[in-house]
């Protein structure tokens, strides 16, 4: 790929509003957008997260009442739903070591000094503050789902529009040490879409960059 054609798939995605309900994305590229979900960077690589794909159309009407009436969640292909999980600590910690050390194929002595530079950062935190820190890592895997999904050509709607206690609920997110953190709406575009044919509306590069 060369930067022009970079820059182009960037210019050519924008926030779908109306997706094509008889657009589906083919398995092989719905497989790829996951595996680029998976190698999503987060902070010392903890992936606190997990990826709530729905295609259930009941469990999307359901939805959407509690996501603004925005059309997107019952319309589009796929519904993903990026949560973060609730239950990073210590446990959670030995467990990613354990998995890291059979994947590197090292011992989990060896990852021992990395292992207490983990625990003691989240340890630090209150349990409201690690949340929030681990939401912020959960938009890594949507800006990295976006992005893929643009140099696919698949078209996509990030959504914080949405009761996310609601989304919870319904979920039974909860039991599973996981809230709803933003959503994303994937699949193809309508010809009815207005939006798609304007022009992307950005500062230019002399507000938005410094050079020092």
């Amino acid at each position: 790929m060369t930067d022009e054609q970079l820059i182009e798939s960037f210019n050519w995605r924008y926030a779908t509003k109306i997706f094509d309900p008889g657009a589906k994305i083919a398995e092989k590229t719905w497989h790829t957008l996951q595996e680029s979900m998976r190698l999503s960077p987060s902070s010392f690589g903890l992936q606190p997260w997990h990826f709530v794909s729905i295609t259930s159309s009941d469990l999307r009407q359901q939805l959407l009442p509690h996501s603004w009436g925005q059309k997107q969640v019952v319309d589009s292909s796929h519904m993903v739903v990026l949560c973060t999980r609730t239950d990073i600590d210590a446990a959670f910690v030995e467990e990613f070591i354990a998995s890291t050390a059979e994947q590197r194929n090292v011992t989990v002595e060896s990852l021992k000094g990395y292992r207490d530079v983990v625990v003691d950062f989240i340890s630090a935190m209150t349990p409201e503050d690690r949340v929030q820190w681990c939401k912020r890592q959960t938009y890594l895997a949507l800006q990295r789902l976006m992005d893929a999904a643009a140099l696919l050509q698949v078209d996509a709607c990030p959504i914080e529009g949405f009761l996310a206690a609601e989304y919870d609920k319904i979920l039974d997110l909860p039991a599973k040490n996981l809230t709803a953190t933003v959503c994303c709406a994937l699949g193809y575009r309508s010809s009815e879409d207005k939006y798609a044919e304007l022009a992307k509306s950005r500062f230019p590069k002399e507000k938005l960059f410094t050079e020092l």
